[in-house]
C-alpha cells in the first residue's frame, strides 16, 4: 500500500533518467519506465553485434538483468545513465565472442549506408558484391571501431554520446572516426573497382 501511494505521486513517463535512477533503487515501476525507454536501443546495438535475434533477446535480457542487480550502487558521474547500460551490453557481447572463438555482425547493408547523405533506402545503389565488399571490410575492423560504427550509424548517437559509452573524450571519438573512413576507403580501394566518386560519396570521405 505505501508502494502503491508513493507511485501514485511519481510521474514517471515526464521524469528524467537521473530521477528515475533515484527512484528505481526501491521502485520497481521507476525501473520499468527506463527498461522502455531502452531496451529497443540496447536490443538493436546487441543484434548488430551478435547476428542473431536469439541470442540478441537472451543478453538483452541479461543487461537489464544485471542493470537491476546493480542499481543500487549506480553513481551518477556525469555521462548518461544509457552509457552504463551501452557498457554492460559491450562487457556482456565480449564475453559471448569469446565464448564463440568467433567475431561476428549482422549484415547492414540497409543500416550502414555511411555518408550517403540521405537516409532513404534507394540512394544506396551500390550491388550486392560491393556491400559484401564493405561488410568484409568492417568485420576486420578491431573491436572498437566496429562498435563506434554501430553507435553512430544504427544507435545515431552523437560524438559526445558514443565517447561516454566508450570512455573516451569527444575529440578521441572524431579522431578515431577519421581513422576508421580512411581505414575502409583504403582497403575497399584495393579491392572494389567503383569509381572514387561513389566510393567518397558513401563514406563522406
Amino acid at each position: 500500500m505505501i508502494e502503491q501511494d508513493i507511485q501514485a505521486d511519481r510521474d514517471y513517463v515526464r521524469s528524467d533518467d537521473a530521477q528515475l535512477v533515484e527512484w528505481a533503487k526501491d521502485d520497481s515501476a521507476a525501473f520499468g519506465e527506463l527498461y522502455t525507454r531502452y531496451v529497443r536501443k540496447i536490443y538493436n546495438y546487441v543484434y548488430y553485434r551478435t547476428g542473431n535475434h536469439y541470442d540478441a533477446e537472451d543478453l538483452t535480457s541479461r543487461v537489464f538483468f544485471r542493470a537491476l542487480a546493480h542499481i543500487d550502487h549506480y553513481t551518477d558521474r556525469g555521462v548518461p545513465f544509457s552509457a552504463w547500460l551501452y557498457r554492460i551490453a559491450h562487457n556482456l557481447v565480449a564475453n559471448w565472442h569469446r565464448d564463440r572463438d568467433r567475431q561476428k555482425m549482422v549484415p547492414l547493408e540497409e543500416q550502414i549506408a555511411i555518408g550517403t547523405g540521405s537516409d532513404a533506402p534507394d540512394s544506396v545503389s551500390e550491388s550486392r558484391d560491393e556491400e559484401e565488399r564493405l561488410l568484409r571490410s568492417i568485420r576486420e575492423l578491431p573491436e572498437d571501431r566496429q562498435q563506434l560504427l554501430i553507435l553512430k550509424f544504427v544507435e545515431r548517437l552523437s560524438n559526445a554520446e558514443i565517447g561516454a559509452i566508450m570512455n573516451r573524450t569527444e575529440g578521441a571519438i572524431k579522431s578515431l572516426y577519421h581513422r576508421t573512413l580512411l581505414s575502409l576507403r583504403g582497403d575497399l580501394e584495393g579491392k572494389e573497382n567503383a569509381s572514387p566518386e561513389r566510393r567518397r560519396g558513401r563514406f563522406g570521405l
